[in-house]
């Protein structure tokens, strides 16, 4: 026998927690304004469903690391004349690009809102859906490296290749003098056509031989880069440099 003294314990056991606060709520609402019993379902399920989006965004973000504060919103277009707003809005807002595995390179001297640009396209689209992950090149050739040293390269390169989007952060800032580098190469291979790669750089590819071990693998990865993928170049001065010289009143 129906008896809706249990409601809330089924749905406890269905882990539906939004639709075991809200029945009741939702419940006088539908009778005062007639709803059907479909109406009065799918307005329950509407709010457990916005609640999951909700928490799955939450975790996301979480799991890409990105850096605090770094939204579109944030960023002041106004001071630079070589960034199209309307072209970073595009990227952030259609997952299209990194559903076709597409890559998108950011180039531009040191303070000039390249990892900022990056880390609010990530943010905004994982707000659409897709899985990301941020983080500082150096940072991720050290991972590279340790995994290939216990012969594990491989099982760490299916790991990222579960986020759509690929975030390097200054990819100039590795030197190929640090340590052995060609586990990036190995890194961009993997992902050419299957998944996508957001690139900031301080250097220009003419520069990109201080990277990899040799010219050969440097020419290789670019090619592989560029084959499918967006170009934008910051040509301003660096905002930090600005802001410090001004607030010194030169």
């Amino acid at each position: 026998m129906v008896n809706s003294l249990t409601l809330p314990f089924s749905l406890k056991q269905l882990r539906l927690p939004v639709m075991r606060a809200y029945w009741e709520e939702v419940a006088q609402q539908a009778q005062a304004q007639h709803w059907t019993y479909p109406e009065y379902l799918a307005t329950l399920c509407e709010k457990e469903m916005a609640s999951k989006e909700q928490d799955r965004i939450k975790r996301n973000i979480a799991e890409a690391k990105l850096p605090v504060g770094k939204a579109l919103d944030a960023f002041d277009f106004s001071k630079t004349s070589s960034i199209n707003a309307a072209q970073i809005s595009a990227f952030a807002e259609n997952t299209q690009w990194i559903t076709e595995a597409q890559n998108l390179l950011i180039f531009g001297p040191s303070g000039v809102g390249k990892t900022h640009l990056a880390a609010a396209i990530g943010r905004r689209l994982i707000e659409k859906g897709a899985r990301v992950y941020f983080v500082k090149t150096t940072v991720l050739v050290q991972k590279l490296q340790e995994a290939y040293n216990q012969r594990k390269l491989s099982d760490f390169l299916a790991k990222l290749a579960r986020y759509q989007l690929l975030i390097l952060d200054d990819i100039g800032y590795v030197k190929k003098s640090e340590a052995e580098t060609s586990v990036l190469f190995e890194l961009i291979a993997d992902r050419y056509e299957s998944k996508s790669l957001l690139i900031t750089s301080n250097q220009s590819f003419e520069q990109w031989d201080t990277i990899f071990p040799s010219n050969i693998m440097a020419v290789a990865a670019i090619d592989r880069l560029v084959h499918h993928a967006t170009i934008i170049n910051i040509n301003e001065q660096s905002y930090r440099r600005a802001s410090k010289l001004n607030s010194m009143g030169q």
